[in-house]
């Protein structure tokens, strides 16, 4: 559900008795136990008015030990320093508003580092991984193999035959309750979190069965896994949290029930001839393949660490289209042209409907997939070859580039389209046996990285005497609000305000020095002695120079050295060569903190084009500014990029040299 980032409002800190209130809801709705702390010290650290539980189920005893546990538990579940915000995001094919309650706190042992540990929504508490990795066994813990766990980080759903380590299954997971899940691999360390879609505890076989079994809500790699209150990335998984693998009391090991699971002759599952033989491991987990495999659970290829031959770069690359448009079809049934609003570009094909849906290969083999490595060479060629093909229907537009204006969605290559499987988003390599992601490399710190442009003010010399009056350094940097405030407080403080209009000012000697100049404006209000207070503080801002200063994270502007002038663009331009290749470069990336070779690595998978970094002609030897060129007109993946590492769309300027003089 959190797969995009949702949109939180400022937290505030919860009072003690809405954290007290809220933790004993969280008791009451997961039946948990309240320990009993026999310590002598133990009745000492207890909240005040702790004796009354929510929900009528666990109010504690008058001991001092009971209520000392009871304490203790709140503070494991939401801890004294929690937080709230209201956040709403959307979900859903229909992308449906949802709203709640995110709660933020830290953990004993994080350092201090904190995190979401519980959401609200639906009028449900959903517990976080991270409260999970610190509070075990408080929600049943179900399990599947890593390479499904894998697709439930991608938003997928689990599926019913994808359970194992059952039957039975935990009595507590029932219809409706809220569940974890964990690898077979891992099976201590919950990866996810979600509600049961139908009663999992009752169910005496899993094969054969089909249905979704777990909806899932958050894992470990999404938007609310990555939240931090210090913009750090998000937590790792331990490798091991011995208190969940007390679940099970029965003595059959992990090994032992794997290796007694006959999927060829157990009732009611599907035998592995050699069509089942050919399924992904995660479609063979969960036995559906097909048609009666959702669009977000993938499919694996074995494959060497030979380069790609050039049919199967175009097969890649048509057989990506195909699942694009396809994807399109299933999660746009309702609108006109499956969502696809044509012509669509070129650009737009490659970004869209293309890359994102080039199949998973191994590190080696994915560096040759590069369109100028197909028969095709290009993109426009390419999309002239789903013309012949009679896929889609495509015109030229502007002598440079090929559109397409049309799709045969009822097409049998689309129609008959099997998924395969994806390379997992944001990461090149593999997970390990936890699921764990690997952490940002150095050269990509400036990837989720948070800016903050601000702009400020040096007076001038003539402003002096006004910013002395003020009690204020006349050489200090200011925001335009703070350089009007100093005026309020000089008028004030001069009594300049005029008692019948108090938008009226008086203009004294030195305001008519510091503010006025020769326009009929000024000499107006010269003559009639006063002058409207808003039209003084315009011409005190006009009268400073700019500076400005770019903030990364939370950096404080008095930590930052601010430079003069107005805040700099960065600038893509998009310019024709060899006559009628179009490439699009961007230059100006350093002030805002990001890396040149990163960001053209990136747009060399992006766009599926050669990329290079180089010096902007023209700029100092002595420090030069690096441009980087992506072939094709990239300006749209450019964006995002640049959105990606913190970039607002308003500090971008685009200079397109491709269009035709009138």
């Amino acid at each position: 559900m959190f797969k995009k980032k949702p949109n939180i409002k400022p937290l505030a800190p919860l009072k003690s008795s809405d954290r007290r209130r809220t933790a004993d809801q969280i008791i009451a709705d997961f039946g948990l136990e309240v320990p009993v702390d026999a310590s002598p010290s133990a009745a000492a650290d207890a909240d005040a008015g702790a004796g009354a539980g929510a929900g009528g189920d666990h109010q504690p005893a008058s001991s001092s030990s009971t209520t000392a546990g009871l304490t203790a538990l709140r503070r494991a579940l939401l801890p004294d320093n929690a937080l709230s915000a209201r956040f709403t995001t959307t979900a859903g094919p229909d992308l449906k508003q949802v709203s709640g309650t995110v709660y933020v706190g830290s953990h004993e042992g994080t350092a201090g580092e904190q995190r979401i540990l519980w959401v609200k929504a639906f009028d449900k508490m959903y517990p976080t991984v991270y409260t999970l990795w610190h509070n075990p066994r408080i929600v049943p813990l179900l399990h599947t193999p890593l390479v499904v766990v894998e697709k439930l980080q991608a938003g997928a759903d689990l599926m019913t035959p994808g359970l194992q380590r059952g039957p039975p299954f935990p009595k507590k997971a029932t219809k409706g309750a809220i569940v974890a899940v964990a690898s077979l691999e891992a099976p201590t360390v919950p990866m996810a979190v979600g509600s049961c879609e139908i009663d999992v505890s009752a169910l005496d076989k899993v094969q054969g069965v089909k249905g979704q079994a777990v909806s899932t809500f958050h894992w470990a790699g999404d938007e609310l896994w990555s939240w931090s209150s210090s913009s750090k990335p998000g937590g790792e998984p331990p490798d091991i949290l011995p208190a969940w693998g007390e679940e099970r009391d029965d003595d059959a090991s992990l090994a032992e029930r794997t290796a007694t699971l006959d999927l060829d002759n157990q009732e009611g599952g599907v035998a592995l001839d050699n069509h089942l033989a050919e399924r992904s491991d995660a479609e063979r987990a969960q036995e559906v393949e097909g048609e009666d495999a959702p669009s977000n659970h993938d499919f694996v290829d074995v494959v060497d660490e030979k380069e790609l031959t050039t049919k199967e770069i175009d097969d890649a690359f048509k057989n990506a289209f195909l699942y694009g448009v396809r994807q399109h079809m299933q999660q746009n049934k309702d609108q006109p042209s499956y969502g696809l609003d044509f012509p669509l570009s070129q650009s737009h094909v490659m970004s869209q409907l293309v890359q994102p849906y080039l199949p998973a290969y191994t590190p080696a083999r994915a560096a040759s997939l590069q369109i100028k490595k197909s028969s095709f060479k290009n993109i426009r060629k390419f999309i002239r070859h789903l013309d012949k093909q009679q896929i889609a229907k495509c015109k030229d537009r502007d002598g440079n580039e090929v559109v397409i204006v049309d799709i045969d969605f009822n097409d049998r290559q689309i129609t008959a389209f099997v998924p395969y499987r994806l390379p997992k988003k944001d990461s090149p390599g593999a997970t390990n046996a936890t699921g764990r992601t690997p952490a940002p490399t150095a050269a990509e710190s400036s990837v989720g990285q948070k800016l903050k442009l601000v702009s400020l003010l040096r007076p001038k010399e003539k402003l002096a005497p006004i910013l002395h009056a003020s009690k204020a350094d006349p050489r200090g940097l200011y925001t335009p609000a703070e350089l009007k405030q100093l005026l309020l407080a000089y008028v004030e403080a001069e009594k300049l305000i005029d008692p019948k209009n108090k938008r009226l000012v008086s203009v004294n000697p030195q305001i008519a020095d510091a503010l006025l100049g020769t326009s009929a404006a000024d000499n107006a209000a010269l003559s009639s002695g006063s002058m409207p207070r808003d039209a003084l503080a315009e011409r005190m801002v006009a009268a400073s120079s700019p500076f400005h200063a770019i903030l990364r994270n939370d950096a404080a502007v008095a930590d930052a050295k601010p430079k003069a002038g107005s805040p700099p663009k960065i600038q893509i331009t998009l310019e024709t060569r060899s006559g009628n290749k179009t490439v699009s470069k961007v230059h100006g990336l350093e002030p805002y903190y990001i890396a040149p070779q990163p960001l053209a690595d990136e747009l060399r998978k992006t766009c599926a084009g050669s990329t290079s970094v180089d010096k902007l002609q023209g700029s100092s030897p002595k420090n030069p500014v690096m441009e980087v060129m992506v072939q094709g007109p990239q300006k749209d993946a450019i964006i995002k990029a640049l959105e990606k590492r913190g970039v607002h769309r308003t500090w971008v300027e685009v200079l397109d040299k491709t269009k035709k003089k009138k």
